[in-house]
């Protein structure tokens, strides 16, 4: 975008735009507004979760912000699905498909109007990576602003997130806790706005976005309903308007470059897998070629990037400990120091390093160590091939020290099946749970499995038990867990092979998961015909590539 001629002056300049303008004239705008520069307000709020409940007030906050800069702000609303509403349900197909068409929509409310730049209100999983592909395609002046944290819940003294209540479903069905119990953790778990609050997807993609530099430092660490979010929201806009008059384009920060520095920071905080996911649809939306950034770099960077923050799901504390603690500068600061990041431009006009300033730390904080003196020596990340996954797979080190795992395969087509095969005792020590059928294409929708996954925790499996599926883990999940498997079962890919008592190693450090079965001389995969794939699932089905490339329908 040339920042001497802005889009909306087509829109809104000239005799033939009188109509337009009498348009915008009864939607409150007078002269003065529309000669300024006119900005979208993208907001993912709804009242349907408590990720994004708050954003309709913090939106009031960023037209303040936007105005106060010089700029018109106009407000368009996009959908929402909630992982952890729809988790271990039909509806959690359409959380993966939401992400297309929060970006999609993005991108035809803005490129329809012809604005000059884009303020994004984003609070939970899926919101925040669309955010960033929408900006990607648009490439125009973009920020994104995460709606922050939720506070912990307690129950009996102890902090608690939603994990905790996943968790406890897997205790109640294996009777070491009763209905009044599971109660009292539900009850407690979420006590009020805000994303969920350990470094799940939401977090993790929210720490990733500050460091591409696509969000301002510091502002995506206060949890919702911190004081000081109003204010974040405000300055946020001031930002937008200034990088619209300088020509800070999403595309000048979307690099692969930064787009590394994120996968550095999600492995240094032992974040969600969904990071790899979300990060190589961004690369792509953004026309990064492969060579440049592909699935590969984050095995590379996990093996050289140590777990600097003790954070849930595998660790101790929650995100607002983390920004109580120091935040993203403290962190960048401790990467920046062990030479894991590098420099790169920043929305604000400032580069990162010079973002991270001082980094002051809370006197006594144990959240975020050293790289010297790391909680983990490797990443919470590996990326493995083999004759089950011949594409690629995504392993989830978070929570364990495991590297390899062996054992016996128990095959359930979807999630449905293993979670009951779960919570009647199934599953034993020393099993390779199998679920396929929920990849991108075979779901459709690449579910994430943290009901299965939390319910292997509950009764206690855990540190003995893995699970290899075609579909996702939620941020929440930890464990021996192996995800994103490639070619997917409905694709053909060998995972729609296996078969109950084959042989399965997956080994991390060799970058191998393979059977010692006989595939080669088995019927094809049946996919199942559903009669539910219709609509919006059935269009998602027909265009969505594949996992190990970032699962786009854009067709790049």
């Amino acid at each position: 975008m040339n920042p001497d001629h802005l889009p909306s002056r087509d829109l809104v300049e000239g005799a033939a735009r009188a109509p337009a303008r009498a348009m915008l004239r009864a939607a409150g705008m007078d002269d003065a507004a529309l000669a300024r520069p006119m900005v979208a307000i993208v907001n993912s709020w709804s009242t349907v979760t408590p990720c994004n409940i708050h954003l309709r007030a913090l939106a009031d906050h960023a037209r303040r912000g936007i105005e106060a800069a010089g700029g018109t702000a106009v407000d368009f609303n996009t959908i929402v699905v909630t992982d952890g509403i729809v988790m271990g349900t039909k509806g959690m197909r359409a959380s993966l498909m939401s992400r297309e068409v929060i970006a999609d929509s993005a991108e035809l409310a803005v490129r329809g109007h012809l604005l000059d730049g884009v303020l994004f209100l984003v609070g939970c999983d899926k919101t925040i990576p669309a955010a960033a592909m929408a900006a990607a395609r648009l490439d125009l002046p973009s920020v994104i602003l995460y709606g922050g944290s939720i506070m912990p819940g307690h129950v009996r003294g102890k902090a608690i997130t939603i994990q905790d209540v996943f968790e406890a479903v897997g205790a109640h069905s294996a009777g070491t806790i009763d209905d009044a119990e599971l109660k009292e953790v539900e009850v407690a778990a979420c006590p009020g706005a805000g994303a969920c609050g350990g470094q799940f997807t939401a977090n993790t993609m929210a720490l990733a976005m500050t460091f591409m530099g696509l969000s301002p430092m510091g502002l995506n660490d206060l949890p919702a309903v911190h004081p000081g979010k109003g204010k974040a929201a405000e300055e946020a806009g001031r930002i937008l308007v200034e990088a619209v008059r300088a020509g800070r384009n999403a595309r000048s920060l979307i690099t692969p470059k930064s787009l590394r520095n994120a996968a550095v920071a999600g492995t240094a905080t032992a974040g969600s897998t969904n990071l790899v996911l979300h990060l190589l649809a961004i690369a792509r939306e953004a026309g990064i070629p492969e060579s440049d950034f592909n699935i590969d770099l984050f095995d590379e960077v996990s093996r050289a990037t140590p777990v600097i923050a003790d954070l849930k799901p595998g660790g101790r504390f929650m995100a607002p400990d983390m920004a109580a603690a120091g935040g993203s500068p403290l962190l960048g600061r401790r990467l920046m120091e062990a030479g894991l990041i590098e420099d790169i431009d920043t929305v604000t006009g400032e580069t990162l390093f010079a973002a991270f300033g001082d980094a002051p730390e809370a006197a006594g904080q144990e959240v975020i160590v050293t790289a010297a003196a790391p909680i983990k020596e490797r990443g919470g990340f590996g990326i493995c091939y083999g004759n089950v996954a011949p594409e690629g797979c995504v392993v989830k080190l978070a929570g364990h020290g495991k590297l390899r795992f062996e054992g016996p395969a128990k095959v359930y087509e979807g999630e449905e099946d293993a979670f009951d095969a779960v919570t009647h005792g199934e599953i034993e020590a020393g099993d390779v749970v199998i679920i396929r059928g929920e990849g991108p294409v075979g779901g459709p929708g690449m579910r994430e499995m943290l009901g299965v996954t939390a319910a292997i925790q509950g009764r206690g499996l855990g540190d003995s038990v893995a699970l290899v599926t075609d579909g996702r883990f939620s941020g929440a999940t930890y464990g021996f867990m192996v995800g994103h498997i490639s070619p997917e079962a409905a694709r053909g890919g060998p995972i729609g092979l296996l078969r109950t008592g084959d042989r399965i190693v997956i080994d991390v450090e060799a970058r191998v998961i393979e059977t010692d079965a006989d595939l080669a001389g088995r019927a094809p995969y049946p996919a199942p015909a559903r009669e539910d794939v219709i609509g919006a699932y059935a269009k998602y089905a027909r265009l969505v590539g594949s996992a190990s490339h970032g699962a786009v329908t854009s067709g790049l």
